[in-house]
């Protein structure tokens, strides 16, 4: 059976630097599928896709709300010939009743063990409009190694630099953050991987430099240090989302290749400003994710907060405003406020103000971000802030040996500084 798994392109945020990393959930998906399954597969952000091409089955992986447009285009385009086509992943399922419109089927929740019965369904002819797992997820110790090997690694790189390939140690999530559509999806109960097979699949991946996708590694102290300790020995650096405030946690994460986190910063507190600092304590960089918008934040109060990232140091800061995806709180309480002022999905890219705000106008929050950025890297680009945190992770790796000669020279001629 001949599976051509797509995964459509998607516009960048508003000054994000240009590189793509390789996806996640489509290499995820395909280690579900049975070993008879011929599968190819097209990340549209950076190859075309062969509209002609003669396959049996058509799957469209969707990650993110401003993927679905282009995604439903695909499918129209190979239901036209007769193709059949089954959409998943993220975004699917934030858009299931919209996005059955487009499609022969679309799958709900996570794959493991249950795409046997979806292909033969379809080889009888009997393939279901809506296969619903959401509440019926597959036992954890079932999530195998991802299928990297369907990705064209050649292209997920910055300018020849090798960047990071993802994996993940856990699903769920305890918390349930207002603008964050976690809990809708992979459920409120923490799931972790069995450490073993976690980190069997981090030494199987042929590159030093990972992502560890996990929604938050804060989520079980000794958890969080076991998993530490057996990673260790592999000499990976990685980043990942927060990792726990907890001295002996931030040791081990230091000592098991923590190269920096992506860290919540949402307001100027002590509190905010001595948990980057322990995070820089332990070698550890920290890039900002701020969240512009919410209804407790004035224009001052923007204005503040943007001086107080640059007091703080933080290596690099990545500002989006708030946007109310489907199945989220936010959602649910602009919507019934009558706030939401588009539901062109196109639109919700995290950097286009789609509400009204409780205290500026949109007009005048898209401004602030816009402020925010300028702001933000006006003394030191966002390419030299980039180069500097490389360099921590170049430092790290030629400490342990694990630089490559061939990235030294690549990172070198790229930034134009000597990364020795």
């Amino acid at each position: 059976m001949k599976f051509k798994l797509i995964y459509p392109r998607w516009g960048k945020l508003f000054r994000q630097t240009e590189f793509h990393l390789p996806p996640h959930g489509p290499v995820v998906f395909a280690a579900a599928l049975p070993d008879y399954v011929d599968i190819g597969f097209i990340d549209e952000n950076l190859e075309e896709i062969d509209f002609d091409e003669q396959v049996d089955i058509v799957g469209i992986s969707m990650m993110l709300t401003v993927q679905v447009k282009r995604g439903w285009e695909i499918a129209d385009r190979f239901r036209k010939r007769g193709v059949k086509v089954i959409f998943g992943g993220i975004a699917t399922m934030l858009h299931a009743e919209e996005t059955m419109l487009h499609a022969d089927s679309v799958f709900l929740g996570e794959a493991e063990s249950r795409m046997e019965q979806v292909l033969v369904d379809f080889k009888n002819g009997k393939l279901k409009p809506c296969y619903d797992y959401m509440d019926n997820r597959p036992d954890i110790e079932l999530v195998g190694p991802a299928r990297r090997d369907i990705l064209n690694r050649n292209l997920y790189n910055y300018k020849g630099v090798q960047m990071v390939d993802l994996v993940h140690a856990s699903r769920g999530c305890r918390f349930n953050c207002y603008p964050c559509a976690v809990s809708y999806l992979g459920g409120r109960d923490f799931r972790p991987r069995p450490v073993d097979q976690a980190v069997a699949e981090m030494a199987s991946i042929d590159n030093n430099r990972m992502f560890i996708v996990d929604n938050s590694l804060a989520q079980d102290s000794q958890w969080e240090k076991d998993l530490f300790r057996e990673m260790i020995p592999l000499k990976k650096k990685w980043c990942s989302h927060p990792i726990e405030d907890k001295p002996e946690i931030l040791d081990l994460a230091a000592q098991a290749g923590a190269w920096y986190v992506y860290q919540a910063v949402f307001d100027t507190s002590d509190f905010i400003r001595e948990r980057i600092k322990r995070y820089h304590d332990h070698g550890i960089g920290v890039e900002g994710t701020i969240l512009l918008g919410l209804d407790s934040h004035s224009e001052d109060f923007i204005k503040e907060l943007i001086d107080f990232l640059l007091d703080i140091e933080l290596d690099l800061a990545e500002f989006t405003v708030l946007t109310p995806f489907p199945h989220t709180k936010a959602y649910r309480e602009l919507e019934e406020q009558g706030r939401i002022l588009s539901t062109d999905w196109n639109d919700f890219s995290a950097d286009k103000v789609v509400y009204q705000p409780k205290q500026m106008s949109p007009e005048r929050l898209q401004e602030l971000l816009d402020r925010a950025w300028s702001t933000f890297y006006r003394d030191e680009s966002q390419e030299l802030k980039m180069f500097k945190l490389f360099k921590q992770v170049v430092s790290k790796e030629m400490a342990d040996g694990t630089f490559s000669s061939r990235d030294r020279d690549l990172a070198t001629q790229e930034f134009g500084r000597d990364l020795s």
